[in-house]
C-alpha cells in the first residue's frame, strides 16, 4: 500500500488543478477567415486613407540654418570660433498657415542616445537636493567640477543645451511686427511636475541655494537667471532646458522651441514676409551637423508623418490580397469535393 507521504504534494481534486476546465478553441475554416481577411483589410485601408489624407494636410516650413554654403545668411556666423553672432531668415507665405503653428529646431547627425552622453547627470541634482550641489556624482566627469567648483547642473546632457534664439517678424507696410513665441507648456508633464525640482530658496534668494557653485562650460548664464522675471520657469523648471533633457532617441531630431497662437496669430501665420532672427551660439560644424527650424501645425494625428498612412495601406491591402487568394485555392480545391459529397 502507499504511504500517506507519497499523496502529500498531490494537487486537489478540483477542475482547476486537474485541468478539466471546459475550454473553447476556435475551427478556422475558409468561411472564417476570408471574410475576416477581407473585414480588416479594409478597415485598414480605410484607416490609412484618412491618415494620409490627414497627413497631407499639414504644413511644413523648413529652414537650414547651418551656414555652410557661401550664399547663406548664416554664413559668417557658421566658423567655430564665431559666439553671439546674429543673422536673418527670410520667407514668404503665399497663404495662411493654419494655427496652432509650433516653432520647432532641429539639429542632425547628434546622438543624444549615447550611453555615456545620456548617464552624464546628477538626478539628486535635478530633484533640488542641495547635498548634491557641492559634491556632484562622478557621472558627470568630465563636467563635474570647473575650476575648483562644482558645477550646477553638472554633466555632458546640461553642458552641451542648445543656446541659439530666435525672434521672428512679420513685415508690414516696411515695418518689422514681432510675432511672438509662447515657450510655456512646451515640456513633458511628468517632467515639469514630477522629475526636475528647485532647491528652496535661501532667506528669499533663490540664486543663494546655488552659492559655491558654477554654471556649466558652455552656458552664458547660471541655471537661476536662465528666466529671472517668471519664476516658474527659471532654474530646473525652465521649459528650454527641461526640452534639451528629454534627450532624442534619433540622431536626426527636431525639439519645440515655442508655439505661436496668441492674438493676431490666434488663426496662424497670415500670408505674408517674414524675417527670422537667429542669434547664432551653438556650433554643429565640428562633428558634420546642421541645425534648421521648422513651422508646423498639427491635426487629430498630431504632427506630419506620411509613413503611418503608408503602412496601414500597405497592411490592408495585403490583408485583401491574401483574402483573395484564400478564395481562390478554397473555390479550386474545395468547391468540387463538395459537390461530389
Amino acid at each position: 500500500m502507499k504511504s500517506e507521504g507519497e499523496f502529500a504534494n498531490r494537487p486537489d481534486n478540483t477542475a482547476f488543478t486537474q485541468q478539466r476546465l471546459p475550454a473553447w478553441q476556435p475551427m478556422l475554416s475558409a468561411g472564417i477567415v476570408i471574410p475576416l481577411f477581407t473585414l480588416i483589410g479594409l478597415a485598414f485601408i480605410g484607416i490609412g486613407v484618412a491618415l494620409f489624407i490627414t497627413s497631407q494636410n499639414i504644413k511644413v516650413q523648413e529652414l537650414d540654418y547651418t551656414g555652410t554654403a557661401t550664399s547663406s545668411p548664416c554664413f559668417q556666423c557658421s566658423g567655430l570660433s564665431t559666439s553671439n553672432c546674429t543673422c536673418e531668415l527670410s520667407f514668404s507665405l503665399s497663404e495662411l498657415f493654419e494655427g496652432p503653428v509650433f516653432f520647432y529646431y532641429g539639429l542632425s547627425n547628434y546622438y543624444q542616445n549615447y550611453r555615456q552622453y545620456g548617464v552624464s547627470k546628477d538626478d539628486y541634482q535635478l530633484s533640488g537636493d542641495t547635498t548634491y550641489f557641492l559634491n556632484p556624482q562622478s557621472y558627470c566627469s568630465p563636467y563635474q567640477y570647473s575650476n575648483g567648483k562644482p558645477i550646477v547642473p553638472c554633466g555632458s546632457i546640461a553642458n552641451s543645451m542648445f543656446s541659439d534664439t530666435f525672434r521672428l517678424y512679420l513685415l508690414v507696410n516696411g515695418s518689422r511686427k514681432q510675432v511672438p513665441f509662447d515657450g510655456k507648456g512646451i515640456a513633458w508633464w511628468t517632467d515639469y511636475n514630477i522629475k526636475y525640482r528647485n532647491p528652496s530658496p535661501v532667506n528669499g534668494s533663490f540664486a543663494a541655494a546655488f552659492d559655491g557653485t558654477t554654471k556649466p562650460v558652455k552656458w552664458q548664464k547660471a541655471v537661476y537667471e536662465l528666466d529671472p522675471t517668471d519664476q516658474a520657469n527659471n532654474g530646473f523648471l525652465n521649459q528650454d532646458f527641461l526640452v534639451w533633457m528629454r534627450r532624442a532617441a534619433l540622431p536626426n531630431f527636431r525639439k519645440l522651441y515655442g508655439r505661436i497662437t496668441g492674438g493676431d496669430y490666434s488663426q496662424g501665420l497670415p500670408a505674408g514676409n517674414y524675417t527670422l532672427q537667429i542669434s547664432y551660439n551653438y556650433p554643429v560644424l565640428s562633428f558634420g551637423g546642421t541645425k534648421k527650424v521648422v513651422f508646423s501645425n498639427v491635426s487629430w494625428m498630431g504632427g506630419k508623418n506620411q509613413f503611418l498612412g503608408i503602412a496601414y495601406l500597405v497592411i490592408g491591402s495585403l490583408c485583401v490580397v491574401m483574402a483573395i487568394v484564400m478564395l481562390i485555392v478554397y473555390a479550386k480545391y474545395k468547391f468540387p469535393d463538395d459537390d461530389n459529397a
